[in-house]
């Protein structure tokens, strides 16, 4: 076989092989080291590439934002930031047809903003949002849906994640995906809120619910007193980066440090639960680290295969233009969205693409911020919804199924298709703070 074929075949196994519940990174990392085997039938060279896969990634300095924002994620979850926030929200939307599910949204939005993960954001509002809503006689599907729709935001919203392995695969500035992400972040926040506005107005009985009345306005004292902890985290870890004032490593640490301060003062930190934080923060920065590393080699045998190069001569001698580039990248990551989640199609798909999008002189930090929400929409379809699988363990109610989570959950997904176009359209709305 030409090194062509075996680069192709490659690709489908990974697919295959994650498909088949085999972990990413070693699926990644198998194959490709395998594959650098065959193409070049050199036992040295490919021990050597993935030496040098593992010195160019986990080992530069940038990687520490992952454990300290992982870790901050961790602390302000245990502090109890989440719930602090749906109240406040929860008291300013109380009259409103949708108004939980709006507060919901809000939330979610903030709690990003300090938290980066999806994961969290659908368990905390789980346990926080869906029983309220459910109290006040609202759908069960809108319920679990607008969380699941929700939760998303927290990996488009930074500090995020899939921003971070973005930023590695890429090779761009994590302060600069960070910055690229807030207005697509709150674009998406605020189109939800439209969304359920909408929803409330034209389907009224699929949103079901009726005006928490009983909800009293809270004083400004309160709000004070549940907000403030939440925008200092915010101001200091954003505003820090923004201003150039804190690097991202800098940002993680003192967001991390401030989240220690808050749990410490709310009394809501023990011996226990920081243990329990520091392990949980070292099992996730070895998962992707793990994931990194994998990559690296991935796109080291990808070059030696020439998939990329051959790849775009392909859709040069079709003369594709910038358009219908678009809409196939979009429509694979979607489809790859129905069996492998965000960081699976993120490490797969922006290989191929890169040396395709580079040379037509697009921003590559509007490609991964277009990336990240096209990816993020698998997080909502079916069989592999990650969110939507995290809300239906953690409500553990047998009045919701998984089929409720899903099918409450794919307006959302629409509403995501939709951002996710004008973001294309308009690169410049992904592009406009660094500009």
């Amino acid at each position: 076989m030409t090194p062509f074929e075996i680069g192709i075949l490659s690709v489908v196994a990974i697919v295959v092989l994650v498909y088949l519940g085999v972990y990413i990174p070693i699926a990644l990392g198998l194959v490709s080291f395998v594959s650098i085997l065959l193409m070049r039938d050199n036992f040295d060279l490919a021990v050597n590439l993935l030496k040098i896969a593992i010195g160019d990634s986990v080992m530069e300095y940038t990687f520490a934002t992952v454990p300290l924002f992982t870790f901050m994620g961790l602390i302000v979850s245990k502090a109890g930031l989440g719930a602090d926030i749906y109240q406040v929200m929860n008291s300013g939307f109380r009259k409103v047809k949708g108004g939980i599910g709006m507060a919901t949204v809000g939330a979610n939005a903030v709690f990003a903003a300090v938290t980066g993960s999806s994961i969290a954001s659908a368990s905390v509002f789980s346990k926080v949002s869906v029983p309220q809503m459910l109290a006040f006689d609202y759908n069960p599907r809108f319920a679990v849906g607008v969380v699941a729709g929700s939760s998303v935001l927290g990996m488009i919203i930074p500090p995020s994640a899939m921003l971070i392995i973005y930023s590695f695969v890429a090779e761009q500035s994590v302060g600069d995906m960070f910055l690229a992400g807030v207005v697509p972040g709150l674009m998406l926040a605020a189109a939800y809120v439209a969304a359920i506005f909408l929803m409330g107005r034209l389907t009224p009985t699929y949103v079901g619910g009726r005006p928490a009345e009983e909800t009293e306005w809270m004083s400004p004292l309160e709000i004070a007193d549940k907000t403030l902890p939440t925008l200092i985290l915010i101001v200091a870890v954003l505003g820090g980066i923004y201003t150039g004032w804190l690097t991202p490593v800098e940002a993680g640490a003192t967001g991390s440090l401030l989240g220690l301060v808050i749990a410490a003062l709310r009394k809501k930190l023990t011996l226990t639960s920081l243990w329990h934080a520091l392990l949980e923060t070292g099992h996730i920065t070895a998962s992707i680290l793990f994931l990194i590393t994998a990559a690296s080699i991935y796109s080291r045998m990808l070059g030696l295969a020439g998939l990329p190069n051959e790849l775009g001569d392909l859709l040069t001698d079709t003369q594709l233009t910038f358009f219908w580039i678009m809409v196939i990248y979009v429509l694979l990551m979607i489809f790859l969205g129905t069996i492998l989640d965000t960081a699976s199609i993120i490490l797969i798909v922006v290989p191929l693409f890169l040396p395709l999008v580079e040379p037509m002189g697009l921003s590559l930090v509007w490609f991964g911020i277009v990336t990240v929400v096209g990816a993020e929409i698998g997080l909502l379809t079916p069989p592999l919804g990650i969110s939507c699988f995290v809300i239906k363990a953690t409500l553990n109610d047998p009045r919701i199924s998984l089929k409720d989570v899903f099918v409450g959950a794919f307006p959302f997904a629409l509403v995501m298709l939709i951002v996710l176009i004008a973001l294309i359209r308009w690169p410049s709305l992904s592009l406009a703070i660094l500009n």
